[in-house]
């Protein structure tokens, strides 16, 4: 009877050892934002929870940069960052890998206050004082806008900032500030007026035709973990299709998890320029949500090479894997 008992007890803990869900940490690249909805929403609708995951933490970080590191280093098993960013730090030796690109094109801006100056073409950044972090994605953009236009960092005045550092442009320390239309934009407009109190160039009007922003991991979980990679994607990629169909209910799912984010009004703006401007694409139609076409990989590698930015040798096919995408079946919109 002991020996059953002991057995039975044995194969008790084999199981609750097996059904334990995988508890991952996610690593962000600056402060919420309505492109990051869909970590929450996928955890308090259940999807997580589906394919045997749990959401131990989502960490808001200082750039992509150190999200990217962060994550190529094991200091949390997913992220969300630049992917031009990511071609860059992967030519510096951190092996991270694209998942799923949640903007198909930059929504990467310059911003500058409507009343203040005018910017209808990167010439007319000439002289100006920008405020910048001299890391993270928003440089890579700034240099490589500059160079996509005849222009370099010498034809303006760089002024260091501080996060939030919208707030010296609203201050008028700085005359402009490379920023995200998803992002910065209806935080900014919230504090200067509203429609129209913004001047804002869109990077990929002028050169800047590269992906976005997405979803990551890094190479060694991939290679050890492979299957907690296929199942986080799948239920990040559900998630994500429930944001699109629902730009309120996303916003709501945040500020559940993050009381202090931004307001709900300032949360949908960003989600539904999101989807107006990047979120879908013909890859997107063609594939699915959150598609990595290589040809696309190719030109960000190559604008990024062309203007200055990409300076060593990198292999661009291993900067992403679509194979988990593939098979999380996503939509096709």
């Amino acid at each position: 009877m002991r020996t059953l008992l002991l057995v039975a007890g044995l194969a008790g803990l084999i199981s609750s050892a097996a059904n334990a869900a995988d508890r991952v940490t996610v690593q962000l690249d600056y402060v919420i934002r309505g492109s990051h909805a869909m970590f929450f929403l996928a955890d308090q609708k259940g999807y997580f929870k589906e394919e045997g995951i749990e959401l131990a933490a989502v960490k808001t970080g200082t750039s992509s940069s150190d999200a990217l590191r962060s994550v190529g280093q094991g200091g949390a098993e997913f992220g969300f960052a630049d992917f031009p960013t990511l071609a860059v730090v992967r030519s510096e030796g951190i092996p991270a890998v694209a998942l799923v690109a949640v903007n198909q094109k930059s929504p990467l801006a310059m911003i500058a206050l409507a009343k203040r100056k005018a910017l209808e073409s990167p010439k007319d950044l000439k002289g100006l004082a920008i405020g910048v972090q001299p890391a993270g994605s928003t440089y890579v953009f700034l240099k490589a806008l500059l160079a996509a236009n005849g222009m370099s960092l010498e034809d303006i005045r760089q002024l260091t900032v501080a996060t939030p550092y919208e707030d010296d442009l609203l201050s008028g320390k700085v005359d402009a500030v490379p920023g995200y239309i998803d992002a910065e934009v209806p935080v900014l407009e919230a504090k200067a007026g509203g429609s129209g109190s913004l001047s804002i160039l869109l990077g990929s009007d002028f050169g800047y035709t590269v992906f976005g922003s997405g979803l990551f991991t890094s190479r060694r979980m991939i290679a050890e973990h492979g299957d907690l990679v296929r199942r986080f994607v799948k239920a990040y990629v559900r998630a994500f299709a429930d944001v699109i169909d629902n730009p309120q209910e996303a916003a709501d799912s945040i500020l559940k998890a993050n009381p202090d984010a931004p307001p709900k009004d300032v949360l949908v703006k960003q989600i539904k320029a999101d989807v107006e401007h990047s979120f879908l694409s013909g890859a997107t139609k063609a594939h699915g949500i959150g598609w990595m076409a290589a040809s696309q990989w190719k030109e960000t590698a190559r604008v990024l090479k062309q203007q200055g930015v990409l300076t060593r040798p990198t292999d661009i096919t291993r900067a992403f894997d679509s194979s988990f995408l593939e098979s999380a079946n996503p939509e096709k919109r």
